[in-house]
């Protein structure tokens, strides 16, 4: 009788699984739905993109999916390639390096600690550390840093991120980069605003949790973690091993910069391991996710109980959380955190209530691929507060209209261009070559930006900049360029609009800019450098050889190496060879 009992609570119990289990016929044409329902927010004649398409556009290698609905992860799959050389796919094993994630992962075995009662996260940081401490100064205006202003980013501290090491180059230690001190490559970590008076991202306060951590338990960071951490949550795939364990190696994915070429030695190596030196997959990072989204509801404990899971997703300072972000759209709350490493991406959001997530990471350099993405998923899946995407519907505009549009524009300070391409016109601006689409003859919309733009004319006809709206609000419109003299544009944008000049051969336009930006900006060297580089590809060799040894001449190995790296990119893109192979050999005498 108790074997048939049991057997029926069995039945039940399988019964019950089976029914909160989506079949697989419905997470296919689910995976299908959310590859082929792309948008960025704007449907252009009811077309939404495939993800390949976006993959593509983007140059993105690779990119890895999982997804959450009901509490737990319904799907997960790889895209691409995880190293194209090897051509080796991407899995749902394949180790990404999703920078900035890991504070996110940091946080909780900090909060741990304070769980356990090892640590206040309102008193003074130099209370617990112990081999190095923080040297206050004036600007503290005799404050003290606690370690939720740390994990908030709200401790006024220098050093937003890490660069990154090269695979051969020498390490520093901790201490090392807590002081600027060589082998470093960045800053010394000090106060640059008074603690808990605003926020200011901060790298160098996570690094700081590091150290304290360490102090504290008297183990390796990576070590604490995983016991403490990973292994409670059951994150078998994921490490903060730097550089990466040799048995890990043909489950790294490569990392690849914007124009798609492979970053140095596959990837860079963090040692700041806290704020950016986790290696872990979609899959894994879900775990973490869900044990958040249970104990803040208070139906789990594996790592936090539900008072301090509530601290890591409560705003502290602004919409910042310890160790996370918080979004309320329209009262539906979400955590989420954005990563970007030297050739990876990557983001994951996770509803506090509603038991939806996901997670995306790229071994791509843009991460603008990754938002679409989210908000396929979001649109598939109906997550609360995400809106969907607006609907236009695009019009023929003749040439001679469209010639009009060409040229130079400034928006708040910024320089943005329109040109004319084999499909149509396009808009530039800060990086992005967006396309346009018209909705009327003076109308157009872009799928990477969210404003609808029209253009405006002056008495005569003639084209004098564009209005432009978000949200129904007019904004800083942009003004056309018809002389340079009395621009005043942001600091660097002679420099950065004459490069875009410049890579895109528009050498006397480039000139124009940067000359400017040389009488108007005379401590910044990039422009010396950049005109020498016009001069070069324009034709005028000696002028460039002028204009070179001026940049160099104060004898800075960066600057030089800096110069190296210019030539190196230049040929790459299929500039002149013969003559950048001449101006280094002119140089090198």
């Amino acid at each position: 009788m108790k074997r048939i009992f049991l057997t029926i609570l069995l039945l039940q119990a399988l019964t019950a699984l089976t029914a909160q289990q989506p079949s697989s016929s419905t997470i296919n044409e689910q995976i299908a739905r959310v590859e082929a329902s792309l948008s960025g927010g704007l449907v252009v004649d009811g077309k939404p993109f495939t993800l390949a398409e976006r993959m593509k556009h983007y140059n993105v290698a690779g990119v890895s999916i999982a997804v959450i609905d009901n509490y737990q992860v319904v799907w997960a799959k790889g895209y691409g390639y995880a190293d194209k050389k090897e051509k080796r796919k991407v899995t749902t094993n394949t180790l990404f390096e999703p920078g900035s994630i890991s504070k996110s992962l940091n946080a909780v075995g900090v909060l741990r600690l304070a769980q356990e009662g090892k640590l206040d996260l309102y008193q003074d940081i130099n209370q617990y550390l112990i081999n190095w401490k923080f040297p206050y100064d004036t600007v503290s205006h005799g404050k003290k840093i606690t370690t939720a202003q740390l994990l908030s980013h709200s401790a006024g501290l220098g050093v937003h991120g890490f660069p990154g090491y090269h695979r051969d180059s020498a390490l520093p230690s901790v201490m090392d980069m807590l002081d600027g001190r060589a082998p470093s490559n960045t800053g010394a970590v000090r106060s640059v605003a008074e603690p808990g008076k605003e926020f200011r991202y901060s790298g160098g306060g996570t690094l700081i949790t590091q150290q304290m951590l360490t102090d504290l338990t008297q183990q390796r960071y990576e070590q604490y973690m995983e016991e403490q951490v990973f292994r409670p949550l059951g994150m078998t795939n994921s490490s903060y091993q730097q550089p990466p364990a040799g048995s890990q190696l043909k489950q790294l994915a490569t990392g690849y910069k914007r124009n798609g070429d492979e970053v140095r030695g596959k990837y860079f190596v963090y040692p700041e391991k806290a704020a950016a030196g986790l290696w872990t997959t979609p899959t894994d990072l879900c775990k973490y996710m869900m044990e958040i989204q249970q104990a803040y509801q208070g139906k789990s404990s594996k790592v936090l109980n539900q008072e301090m899971v509530k601290l890591h997703v409560t705003p502290y300072k602004n919409d910042v959380a310890l160790g996370t972000f918080i979004q309320n759209r329209n009262g539906a709350l979400y955590f989420d955190h954005t990563a970007s490493n030297e050739g990876f991406t990557g983001v994951f959001i996770a509803g506090l209530t509603n038991g939806k997530g996901a997670v995306v990471f790229m071994n791509a350099d843009d991460g603008s691929l990754m938002f679409e993405l989210i908000n396929s998923i979001a649109l598939v899946y109906n997550w609360e507060g995400f809106p969907k995407p607006e609907q236009i519907s695009t019009v023929p505009v003749h040439d001679t209209i469209t010639a009009k549009y060409i040229g130079d524009y400034i928006t708040d300070g910024i320089f943005s261009r329109v040109t004319k391409e084999i499909d149509g016109l396009y808009y530039w601006i800060e990086g992005i070559n967006s396309k346009m689409h018209f909705t009327s003859a003076t109308d157009f919309r872009n799928i990477e930006f969210g404003s609808a733009k029209t253009f405006v004319f002056d008495s005569i006809g003639m084209v004098t900049g564009f209005e432009r709206r978000a949200n129904g609000r007019l904004v800083a419109p942009a003004q056309r360029v018809n002389s340079i003299d009395t621009l005043n544009p942001k600091p660097g944008q002679w420099g950065v609009y004459g490069r875009h000049l410049l890579e895109t051969k528009n050498y006397h336009k480039a000139m124009v800019f940067l000359s400017k930006g040389v009488a108007m900006e005379p401590g910044d060297s990039s422009l010396v450098k950049d005109l020498a580089h016009t001069y070069l590809f324009k034709g005028d060799f000696s002028r460039a050889m002028e204009l070179y040894r001026q940049y160099v001449q104060s004898g800075s190995t960066a600057l030089t190496d800096q110069l190296k790296k210019d030539f190196d990119y230049f040929r790459n893109k299929g500039f002149d060879a013969a003559v950048i192979k001449k101006a280094r050999t002119e140089l090198s005498h």
